[in-house]
């Protein structure tokens, strides 16, 4: 049986988390799942091979977890769609420096969201700084998938975000 520092993983927790938080797009949901995914590393710490990734493990763990979630939940339409109206009547002008910040980081996370689950998991572990053979072992897929995937999402932000276009 592996043993692993329960200090080391819980180092992990804040990655986690982020990570759920952008899977789920709901903080109680993405608490629970980062609960679920401790609770199941615990379960299979026999099945950690040491000299392995931790970080990926609990990744992958986190990620089978969402998807077990989802195939057990009864298809339904998501939360409403972003408003792209977000400026209103204002103009650029009258908006300080930090809240155009925050616009343009609710563009960014609005066009996130709305890629699908494929597409945003990799762009969201290409964030988290892990390398195309960790986000292929996270998925349980080729190398060559996760670039194809990452390549494709990338391309589809840019679209996305072309489309919202420069705000007046």
């Amino acid at each position: 049986m592996a043993h692993i520092d329960a200090s080391e993983v819980l180092a992990h927790a804040d990655g986690l988390y982020n990570f759920a938080r952008w899977l789920c797009a709901d903080a109680a949901e993405a608490e629970d799942l980062v609960q679920e995914t401790y609770a199941r590393a615990l379960a299979s710490a026999h099945q950690f091979q040491p000299g392995t990734s931790l970080r990926a493990w609990l990744f992958r763990i986190l990620r089978n977890a969402f998807l077990d979630r989802r195939r057990r939940a009864a298809p339904t339409i998501s939360g409403e769609e972003p408003s792209d109206d977000v400026l209103g009547d204002v103009s650029t002008d009258e908006l300080g420096q930090e809240q155009v910040r925050r616009l343009v980081a609710a563009d960014v996370a609005a066009a996130v969201h709305d890629l699908r689950e494929p597409f945003r998991t990799v762009v969201l572990l290409d964030m988290e700084g892990f390398t195309d053979a960790e986000s292929a072992n996270i998925l349980g897929c080729s190398e060559g998938t996760v670039k194809s995937r990452l390549s494709r999402a990338r391309a589809r932000l840019r679209s996305q975000l072309a489309a919202y276009g420069p705000r007046p």
